[in-house]
């Protein structure tokens, strides 16, 4: 393994945002070896690497020992308040169904203390540890718990000192209509600066698409926050839904505003039908954020991405009381996304991992994210010779940046 090495403790590492880091020898995407400056938590000056290069005396020094550099990885379907991730192992148990899932987290979450600062702590240590710097959460709003998840999680990423960007979706796991309150519960995050509210399957979880729909677009452009709701249903069903949001998406001017989690019924439906929607998701401003599922059609990524839809990867739950697997590794979801499009040209490989990292991060509200100047310093090192070879072989995160904070040195976190 190549190392690297700081030219002071690593513990000094955690000072102010103000403070000048130099981060030398270092691959940005495989590239050239350069130095790069941050300063005030950015990058500010990027520079071909030059041994001995004179540096202000109250600067620190990483050696990237000619490292691969990425961007920071971006989550952006995570459920940061709902882990079991750091506690005793916890049996799958419940029925394996939407509502089966829905009724055994409901009956189980408050003994695991969940929603938890401690829990949500937990979880995101382990995204910086595996290099995550942005994150969009769902975080889940029901008459249970109310609001509380919401401030948990804001509290969990202002203890990590705000080192992952992070965008909050109000969640109604269990159901819109069906239960009276939960819109009022919406409406009552959007005000209080949700950045996203959130709807679930409205045919099949609520039975009323319309009156779902009707009612989150509504507190969406009355708060003038954006959409980002939880599509399972397959097939037409699910298109057919699509096509109402594409509608509401244009009459209450929230373009730009709305995105589709999961979304799998795109890649369900005839390719000549599946070509119109795309084109139509597009004109009107949408995007989509999903996973890699085992048992459905791939979704078109590249004809999206052609078309104009951004697409986001995240890693849903992991560790939760709807199934045990995952850790959190959003590497390991760009190499399940480039195996399940069978993706194996080099800019294939690479098009997974910027899924994952530089176009990824628009979907936390960050607009550039792609090791240049100007952009916050999120970087990640990785013992690679090339982008591609990071991708199939996953190897540890050697050291991550997180706003110019190293969060992890020598694969291991210092936070």
């Amino acid at each position: 393994m190549t190392d690297f090495a700081p030219a002071s403790r690593a513990a000094e590492f955690h000072s102010a945002d103000s403070l000048r880091l130099d981060l030398l020898n270092v691959r940005p995407w495989g590239g050239d070896t350069v130095d790069m400056v941050v300063s005030g938590g950015k990058i500010t000056e990027i520079n071909p690497h030059q041994p001995g290069r004179p540096t202000p005396a109250d600067a620190r020094m990483v050696d990237g020992k000619g490292l691969l550099a990425l961007p920071g990885f971006s989550n952006v379907h995570a459920h940061t308040d709902k882990s079991w991730w750091g506690k005793p192992w916890v049996s799958y148990g419940g029925v394996a169904t939407t509502q089966g899932r829905i009724e055994h987290e409901r009956a189980h979450r408050d003994e695991l203390g969940i929603p938890g600062v401690e829990v949500s702590t937990s979880v995101m240590r382990e995204y910086l540890r595996h290099g995550t710097t942005t994150q969009r959460t769902h975080v889940d709003v029901d008459l249970g718990i109310g609001l509380r998840g919401i401030e948990v999680v804001r509290e969990a990423v202002a203890a990590l000192g705000n080192t992952i960007t992070t965008q909050i979706v109000a969640f109604p796991q269990d159901g819109v209509l069906r239960r009276p309150g939960v819109l009022d519960l919406l409406d009552q995050a959007a005000a209080a600066g949700a950045d996203y509210i959130g709807g679930l399957d409205p045919a099949s979880i609520d039975r009323d698409p319309v009156g779902q729909l009707d009612g989150i677009f509504a507190i969406a452009e009355k708060h003038g926050c954006g959409i980002d709701l939880h599509l399972h249903d397959p097939a037409e069903l699910g298109v057919f839904q699509i096509e109402l949001m594409i509608e509401r998406t244009v009459r209450h001017g929230l373009q730009g505003k709305v995105n589709v989690a999961h979304g799998f019924a795109v890649g369900q439906v005839d390719p000549g039908y599946q070509t119109e929607l795309i084109a139509r998701m597009a004109e009107a401003g949408m995007s989509m954020t999903s996973v890699s599922p085992l048992k459905v059609p791939p979704l078109p990524i590249k004809a999206m991405l052609k078309a104009g839809v951004p697409v986001g990867l995240g890693t849903d739950g992991f560790r939760d009381l709807w199934g045990p697997y995952g850790d959190g590794d959003m590497l390991k979801v760009a190499l399940k996304t480039a195996q399940m499009c069978g993706f194996r040209h080099d800019e294939d490989l690479v098009l997974a991992l910027e899924l994952a990292t530089s176009r990824g991060a628009a979907f936390a509200g960050v607009p550039s994210q792609n090791l240049a100047v100007g952009d916050r310093a999120d970087v990640v090192l990785l013992d690679a010779e090339n982008p591609m070879d990071a991708l199939v072989r996953t190897p540890r995160r050697e050291a991550v940046l997180a706003g110019g904070k190293i969060v992890v040195y020598k694969g291991e976190l210092v936070i």
